[in-house]
């Protein structure tokens, strides 16, 4: 009842509580022993751990809104999950603008700097998108994004976010990319995993904000996962990683510079706010 309690007097406390526990918690376990005792680090600790956190982000999610709002936060999650009647250029938006840019990013470095940058193309790896995509952007866009924006606005909220995503991350992060260990450069990998993570948050904010659809947000955050294993150059060393992931982490950035730019920091023209309010409430009467 005290946890419940909680919960329901600080709904994102209690969430990002729960999600760090099961993050950070499950990764001190079973990686803290082996650094304590002097041993190397599997990265297929790592992936081992994964699954579990990013279950955990979406059954957090679920059992605060639950807690929170019951039956009804419940109806509406399970709405906005749904929502698909939504522009094309949304579609197009959330699919296609990591490919492109990661694309860019690796054929520009390949012809500048090293053939080692030639992207790769192991097409199964889109299924490595699948899962945390939909799973963790039932938590992240699907409640705690909604209730960061009182008191800071889309822009100011996506960034927070963004950052605690990108820390939510630690345990595993050591495990990720094609250069895993990354030995001395693991901190500006780190740090450039975070800066691409936050940037991305906020392109999947922007998107939200105009479609109030957690499965647009669903279907970016899969392809941005996706493709970074699809497309990732599979013959880098950890200094060229860090390159190409800092790279592309600003042309990311600018991307959101362009957002800001043309739709300002509520991310939604005023026409399109009325609009995409209006179809949210004729589905939530459907």
């Amino acid at each position: 009842m005290k946890i419940k309690t909680f919960i329901q007097r600080h709904p994102l406390a209690g969430y990002f509580s729960g999600v760090f526990l099961i993050s950070w918690g499950s990764g001190s376990l079973l990686i803290l022993p082996k650094i304590v005792r002097g041993e190397a680090v599997d990265p297929m600790d790592g992936l081992f751990l994964f699954p579990l956190m990013v279950i955990g982000v979406s059954l957090v999610g679920v059992i605060c809104t639950g807690i929170v709002d019951g039956k009804r936060g419940l109806r509406d999650l399970a709405s906005r999950m749904r929502r698909w009647r939504v522009g094309v250029q949304w579609y197009g938006a959330a699919i296609l603008i990591p490919p492109v840019l990661i694309l860019a990013v690796l054929i520009t470095l390949k012809s500048l700097v090293s053939i080692n940058f030639a992207p790769n193309f192991f097409i199964l790896g889109l299924l490595f998108g699948l899962v945390p995509g939909f799973f963790e952007e039932i938590g992240w866009t699907g409640y705690a994004f909604p209730r960061m924006l009182p008191g800071r606005g889309p822009l100011a909220a996506s960034l927070l976010l963004g950052i605690l995503w990108g820390l939510w991350h630690l345990p595993v992060v050591d495990s990720l990319g094609a250069a895993t260990p990354h030995g001395k450069y693991w901190l500006p990998f780190f740090i450039s995993f975070v800066a691409l993570l936050t940037a991305m948050r906020v392109l999947i904010a922007w998107i939200y904000s105009n479609t109030r659809s957690v499965l647009l947000a669903q279907l970016m955050h899969a392809s941005s996962t996706g493709f970074l294993v699809v497309l990732g150059p599979a013959h880098v060393t950890p200094s060229q990683e860090v390159l190409w992931y800092a790279v592309y982490a600003v042309i990311l950035w600018a991307a959101v510079a362009i957002v800001v730019i043309m739709y300002g920091s509520d991310f939604v023209r005023p026409s399109m706010q009325a609009k995409a309010n209006r179809a949210y409430e004729k589905q939530l009467k459907a």
